[in-house]
């Protein structure tokens, strides 16, 4: 029996060593039935004739008109999964490695459970090798925030369970063909950041579970694409993306309960505020004030 079809979807944003590093790790993968999808995000720079120069037809080659996005880059390769033959669709960020055997592992872990939604993997740190960046997760809702466990922490047997999580990183989703179908693609008001969190939540109100996959093991260079997780660009979006979700679900929660998760928020970020002030970090100030104002600007007009 031919193994199901997965649809793996790569975005590149002016990130062509990374892609093709990361193209060559999957092309050594030992699961049978899988093609390379790479959307070129608008790059400008470019990596889409370079990739097309150097990959020539071996692998799914598209070009965005413009750079929408995280999301909106992913659904234009999701949109040509979904139309040529996926069984799966494979989210996997451009600056990641993979093990062999990691597609076979997660593909086997969907097998093995029901109304499967999202099969996340355990993703470390390339760096470091030794140390996880998510091993599972969980939305917390007094924070609204999609929490990985183990991060920053030795690889241990503790981390080694296959369970049922509620958060996964949109650096690494394996989502079946019938769940895009019936949930849709992801959220696109987002730009970069969270929108992996709220479609864990639009998938889990659909009533499909999510599973952490231990089996299955990723190396990510961490944000290569935004300049690091506290680069100003990061700092901007997480900071207005984390309102625009607050807003989004207020209701998930009771009154009371919401207004102490808007308040913590708010309270963090004038100490984070005064700390990149202290430190001279006024880019980081500029961009989390920008964040704060698009934030509640795109509230505004919701």
């Amino acid at each position: 029996m031919e193994a199901k079809k997965v649809s793996i979807i790569l975005l590149n944003y002016k990130g062509l060593k990374d892609t093709l590093e990361c193209v060559e790790s999957l092309e050594k993968l030992k699961y049978e039935n899988y093609e390379i999808i790479i959307v070129d995000n608008h790059s400008e720079d470019g990596s889409y004739e370079a990739l097309k120069d150097r990959l020539g037809n071996k692998q799914v080659l598209i070009e965005a008109p413009s750079n929408g996005g995280f999301a909106k880059g992913n659904n234009i390769g999701i949109e040509y999964a979904t139309h040529n033959g996926a069984d799966f669709v494979l989210l996997l960020n451009n600056d990641t490695l993979v093990e062999e055997n990691f597609l076979s592992e997660m593909v086997s872990c969907y097998e093995r459970h029901e109304n499967v939604g999202i099969i996340g993997c355990k993703i470390m740190y390339n760096g470091q090798r030794d140390t996880i960046w998510y091993a599972g997760g969980e939305i917390d809702f007094k924070r609204y925030y999609g929490y990985h466990y183990g991060e920053g922490q030795k690889d241990s047997p503790s981390f080694n369970e296959e369970k049922e999580i509620t958060f996964t990183t949109g650096c690494v989703m394996l989502i079946p063909k019938e769940v895009i179908l019936k949930v849709g693609s992801l959220p696109e008001e987002y730009f970069m950041y969270y929108e992996d969190v709220d479609y864990c939540l639009k998938v889990q109100k659909a009533s499909y579970k999510i599973f952490y996959c231990p089996g299955a093991t990723v190396y990510h260079k961490v944000s290569a694409s935004t300049g690091g997780d506290e680069s100003p660009f990061a700092v901007r979006y997480n900071t207005r993306n984390r309102i625009i979700f607050m807003n989004k679900y207020k209701n998930l929660v009771n009154a009371k309960e919401f207004k102490k998760a808007v308040r913590f928020f708010y309270s963090t970020r004038v100490i984070r505020l005064t700390q990149y002030v202290l430190k001279g970090e006024i880019e980081k100030a500029k961009a989390l004030l920008k964040g704060i104002t698009e934030g509640r600007n795109y509230i505004k007009k919701i």
